[in-house]
C-alpha cells in the first residue's frame, strides 16, 4: 500500500485552474521528485497535500486513509513533515528551541523523550554549534538546514521538500544531499519539489512533472528527462 496517495485532485483560484485531476501515489520508503516551470503549481500541490489548502475535489490519503478534511497539525500528528520553499523559522526562538516546538506538538513527543530526539538531530545537520543562535540570524544555508531539522523532529514517515537546495552554492548543496541521502536511507519517503536537478536525480527514483497545474510524466528520471515534452518545457530554464 501506498504511504501517500492523491485521487483526482484539483483546485482553481477563481477561474485559474493550479491544480487539474492530480493522481500519484508514493510507496513506502520511495523518493519521488517533482519538476515543472514556475507557477505549474507545484507547492499549490504541497499545500493541498499538508492541509494549508482544500481541494475542490479529489483525496488526499496518507496510508490508504483519506485525511482531506483533516487539518495540517492532524496531518503532521499522523507523520507528515514539510520543509518550505521560504524557511519559516520561529526566529525569535533559538535552533534548539525551534527543534522542541517540532517534537512537541508534531512529533508528540514527551518533555522527557524530546531534548535527546532533537539534539540527535542538531548532529545530524550539522546544527549543534549553533544550538543556542536565534533562527532568525541564520544565514541562508542554514536556514535550510533547520527547514530540514525542523521537519525530521515532528518523526515524520512522509518529507515533503519544497526547492530546499535552492539558493545553496555547489558546496552547500553536496552537504545538505547527503543528508537527505541519509534520512531516505533510514526509510523515511521523499516527495521532494526542485530546480536544482543534478541535487534531485541523484536521491529520487522516480520524477513527476507538472505543467499548468497537470501531470505531464511519471516515471524514470533518465526517460522523463528525455521526453520531448519535458525537455521543451526546460528549454532555458534549466541545461
Amino acid at each position: 500500500m501506498a504511504i501517500l496517495s492523491l485521487q483526482g485532485v484539483s483546485k482553481s483560484f477563481g477561474a485559474l485552474k493550479v491544480t487539474d485531476e492530480v493522481s500519484f501515489a508514493l510507496e513506502k520508503g520511495e523518493a519521488l521528485g517533482i519538476i515543472g516551470p514556475n507557477g505549474a503549481g507545484k507547492s499549490t500541490l504541497f499545500n493541498l497535500i499538508t492541509g494549508n489548502l482544500r481541494p475542490d475535489a479529489g483525496q488526499v490519503l496518507l496510508d490508504g486513509r483519506d485525511v482531506t478534511g483533516e487539518s495540517p497539525m492532524q496531518r503532521c500528528a499522523s507523520g507528515l513533515g514539510r520543509s518550505f520553499q521560504i524557511p519559516q523559522p520561529f526566529g525569535h526562538l533559538s535552533v534548539y528551541e525551534n527543534l522542541l516546538v517540532a517534537a512537541r506538538f508534531g512529533g508528540r513527543l514527551s518533555a522527557a523523550e524530546a531534548p535527546a530526539h532533537c539534539m540527535g538531530i542538531l548532529d545530524r545537520t550539522g546544527l549543534a554549534s549553533l544550538a543556542d543562535r536565534p533562527a532568525g540570524a541564520l544565514p541562508l544555508l542554514n536556514r535550510k538546514r533547520l527547514e530540514l531539522a525542523r521537519a525530521m523532529a515532528t518523526r515524520p514517515r512522509v518529507i515533503l521538500l519544497d526547492e530546499i537546495a535552492g539558493g545553496l552554492t555547489d558546496g552547500e548543496c553536496v552537504e545538505l544531499v547527503a543528508t537527505i541521502r541519509s534520512i531516505h536511507a533510514e526509510g523515511t519517503a521523499i516527495l521532494w519539489i526542485e530546480h536544482v536537478l543534478h541535487a534531485l536525480t541523484s536521491v529520487v527514483t522516480r520524477l513527476m512533472v507538472l505543467n499548468f497545474g497537470r501531470m505531464l510524466m511519471i516515471g524514470a528520471p533518465d526517460q522523463v528527462m528525455a521526453a520531448p515534452e519535458v525537455r521543451e518545457i526546460y528549454l532555458g530554464i534549466e541545461a
